[in-house]
């Protein structure tokens, strides 16, 4: 999960979102604080609770750790604020399927630099 993605899955909530804010200020910390805490959920997650998780559990929890990680960042960041169950679950939603599409995207950027690379070298 890169910081852009969660930057741009944050952005997007709380312009979607009614019951979602996040002050300028606050941007920042809230997209560093959630990557920490996701990247440390998800390790809890998938080495310690699960043991040989298949793609669909993987997925599973994936979005779980993303909720979790959104409801302790928001106990901890100032200037983000969530009301309601189903604001957390469409914020949820929104982090989760932008921060997936960034990666996608940044792992094609990655393969099409190799190729390019490789090409480079063969002279072609």
């Amino acid at each position: 999960m890169g910081l852009v993605g969660v930057a741009a899955g944050i952005l997007v909530a709380s312009a979607v979102l009614s019951d979602m804010s996040i002050s300028a200020t606050a941007l920042a910390e809230t997209t560093v604080v959630f990557w920490l805490v996701h990247i440390g959920v998800q390790f809890l997650a998938l080495r310690v609770l699960v043991r040989q998780p298949s793609v669909a559990l993987a997925g599973l929890l994936a979005v779980a750790s993303t909720i979790v990680s959104l409801i302790i960042v928001v106990l901890l960041v100032s200037g983000l604020t969530i009301h309601g169950a189903s604001t957390y679950l469409f914020a949820t939603l929104i982090i989760w399927v932008t921060t997936a599409a960034a990666d996608m995207i940044g792992q094609r950027m990655i393969r099409d630099r190799r190729m390019d690379r490789r090409q480079e070298r063969r002279g072609g």
